[in-house]
């Protein structure tokens, strides 16, 4: 990461009210702090900054040259020791070493177990009426991806509909005026607030900005091509209300606002109690358990929905943008679309991580067995690529946790 540090004097006399001292500005990534290194006073606030400056701000007509003379001195001393420190600081961080796989980017048919080429793969998933391209949310490699695949598909004349997960069917009216902005050109300051105003009604103002920019990135094909986009899943709200109160709990009038397939069986929902404990790193009670449960119902069978009107609605395949949990041994979503409509054509591209220690393919294309269920591996492909992070989190979750009991001792 490159850092940037430089000594500036500039008049902030109706900024900083006549008052004239050296500050620093620390960079984090949530917000900013400024400290007055003569007086002490800092100030924190928000932004997206990407330098760290060092500054000295200077009274317009300031009277008392020895001081400002000694606040520069100050300044560049401190200019220095703070170089040292992060080049100090560079030097002893520790990297992440990430494991070489020979499955890296490798792209494998898991009705053959063999390995394709990507143009084999575009040629196979256009003849479907829905294509899923299931990620893990937080790895850039998987949008790339995705973006790879949607570009490709454009370039074979064919016009997909694109579903995204992270957007309630709600939003697809904000979704639709932001590709048809596309209908003119702007200069650059218009795009930068038809964007910003984009982001504020989507809720995703308090989201990162890299998170952001993935599916950003993806709608701004949408409006380049002219393509139909929608959201496909519930609102946040309604997510939290039923998470917070269970299904039983909530309104009629909000019970009928989710639609249901009715799809759910002790063996199934006791696996998905197994995935629940698993994630939460073995905690949570099962009254817990049952709530976010009925709210993976709730958001697969919306989403199933949601991705069944897609397919009436569009002239070409419709693309899902989704988490691999949705999607994984074709329950969650894919089971419920076919539900609604057995007609319809489904593929699922698995955007897979390499394991944290070695695998074989055959530990990967694994089928799950759930009596009832039919066996099948856990996508019709997968494309595989580098981990984000090594880290264990239940790891890094149990220590926070223990931290906290260790301060309520006290």
């Amino acid at each position: 990461m490159e850092i940037l540090i430089r000594i500036k004097i500039i008049n902030m006399e109706k900024i900083l009210n006549n008052s004239t001292g050296c500050y620093i500005m620390q960079i984090f990534p949530s917000f900013r702090r400024k400290i007055n290194l003569t007086t002490g006073i800092h100030t924190v606030f928000r932004g997206s900054p990407t330098l760290i400056k060092l500054v000295f701000f200077q009274r317009r007509n300031w009277g008392n040259w020895g001081c400002v003379t000694a606040c520069r001195q100050i300044c560049l001393l401190l200019l220095i020791l703070l170089t040292l420190a992060m080049v100090q600081s560079c030097a002893t961080t520790k990297k992440t070493i990430m494991r070489q796989d020979s499955l890296i980017d490798k792209i494998i048919n898991t009705k053959t177990d063999r390995t394709i080429d990507f143009s084999s793969l575009i040629k196979d998933i256009s003849l479907h009426d829905i294509i899923y391209l299931s990620e893990k949310h937080d790895n850039p490699e998987h949008h790339n991806i995705q973006q790879k695949i949607i570009s490709s598909l454009i370039e074979s004349n064919i016009q997909p509909t694109i579903g995204f997960e992270f957007f309630s069917m709600d939003d697809t009216p904000d979704l639709l005026n932001f590709i048809d902005s596309g209908e003119a050109d702007h200069p650059e300051n218009i795009e930068k607030i038809i964007e910003a105003n984009l982001r504020r009604k989507l809720g995703w103002d308090r989201q990162s900005d890299k998170m952001w920019r993935y599916y950003f990135d993806l709608l701004t094909i949408a409006k380049d091509e002219k393509l139909q986009v929608a959201g496909i899943d519930l609102s946040t709200t309604l997510k939290k209300r039923v998470t917070h109160k269970g299904i039983d709990n909530i309104s009629s009038i909000e019970k009928d606002m989710i639609f249901s397939t009715h799809l759910s069986d002790k063996v199934y929902k006791d696996y998905m109690f197994s995935i629940f404990k698993a994630v939460h790193c073995g905690m949570g009670n099962e009254n817990m358990q049952s709530r976010l449960y009925d709210t993976w119902r709730a958001r697969n069978d919306k989403m199933a929905l949601s991705i069944t009107q897609l397919v009436k609605h569009g002239n070409g395949p419709v693309i899902i943008i989704i988490g691999g949990g949705h999607t994984e041994y074709g329950l969650g979503v894919i089971s419920r679309v076919k539900e609604i409509n057995q007609n319809i054509t489904q593929v699922n591209i698995a955007l897979q991580e390499i394991s944290v220690k070695p695998s074989n393919l055959s530990e990967y294309i694994q089928p799950l067995e759930l009596k009832g269920f039919k066996k099948r591996p856990p996508a019709d492909f997968l494309w595989f690529t580098q981990r984000v992070s090594y880290k264990d989190p239940c790891k890094e979750f149990k220590k926070s946790l223990q931290k906290m009991k260790n301060k309520h001792k006290k």
